[in-house]
């Protein structure tokens, strides 16, 4: 829904323009939404039920959802690197262009070469544009679908012995509100990631300490990980073209991590242990 706070007299400039932030039930939008809310700003919060609808799969929302909004925070949904993400881009930025909207920024997936058509795609439309490319949330393992795997105490995934820099949910929501709010990012890509690589066994390690109990890693073939996902009810397109997503990201290529939240924020990201703990404090 649309929603109002209290202005915060540091950032009084907020106060006086409107953000739309698509998918804004979701692990980023949510956190998005609830700090520009909490610095004075009005926030749009777009999503397929809520007061405000915008749906990725139905254009008629999103003219009526970006009206009167001055930036806005673009999260593609199911994935930037998906099938008619740079379809979907072009006529977003067309959209907002003749809405008058000033400017965006599009989380991306960091390391997914489908998902820089879909940035350019967005980029042509002529606003600013900040691009934000995130490694893997370390909030998939305690909400969304992992979740329930994680918490039967197996975490099966086609990550094989792959490190990953994974990013608190968190520090990206942080990053992307800085670039909204404040001159200076467009044009830029951010890389953000946490502060070090971590296995899926050793991100089970970490878990298991944090909840006090067990958590096995399972490696499993694309393929496995396709028959899981259909047997757990997702269609057999769907299934298979994430099975092959996550086995394409976890191939070794993002094995590093960056200073994106430091050079945006200031201080480090935050590490897994300390999400971990958190995260399983009172479970």
């Amino acid at each position: 829904m649309t929603t109002r706070t209290q202005t915060d007299d540091t950032h009084g400039t907020d106060s006086a323009r409107t953000f739309l932030v698509t998918s804004a039930t979701g692990k980023t939008g949510r956190r998005v939404a609830e700090r520009l809310g909490a610095r004075g700003a009005t926030v749009r919060a777009g999503s397929r039920t809520g007061r405000v609808r915008f749906d990725w799969e139905d254009t008629t929302t999103w003219g009526p959802a970006l009206r009167g909004v001055d930036t806005a925070y673009v999260n593609y949904y199911p994935d930037l690197a998906a099938p008619g993400a740079v379809a979907a881009m072009e006529t977003f930025g067309r959209l907002a262009a003749e809405h008058g909207v000033r400017r965006l920024t599009l989380l991306s997936g960091r390391g997914e070469p489908e998902a820089v058509g879909a940035e350019d795609a967005l980029r042509s439309c002529g606003l600013e544009l900040t691009v934000v490319r995130a490694s893997f949330f370390a909030q998939n393992f305690n909400e969304g679908p992992m979740a329930e795997g994680v918490a039967a105490g197996t975490l099966a995934f086609p990550a094989g012995g792959t490190a990953e820099p994974f990013v608190d949910a968190d520090d990206l929501a942080d990053v992307i509100v800085e670039t909204l709010l404040r001159d200076g990012h467009a044009g830029r890509v951010h890389e953000v990631t946490g502060p070090r690589l971590l296995t899926f066994a050793e991100v089970a390690t970490e878990i298991s300490h944090a909840s006090r109990r067990p958590l096995v890693y399972v490696p499993m073939s694309e393929g496995e990980y396709a028959a899981l996902l259909t047997g757990a009810g997702l269609p057999a397109p769907e299934a298979q073209w994430l099975a092959a997503l996550f086995a394409g990201l976890l191939d070794g290529h993002n094995a590093s991590v960056t200073d994106g939240v430091k050079r945006v924020l200031g201080r480090e990201p935050r590490d897994f242990a300390a999400f971990a703990a958190e995260a399983w404090r009172d479970r």
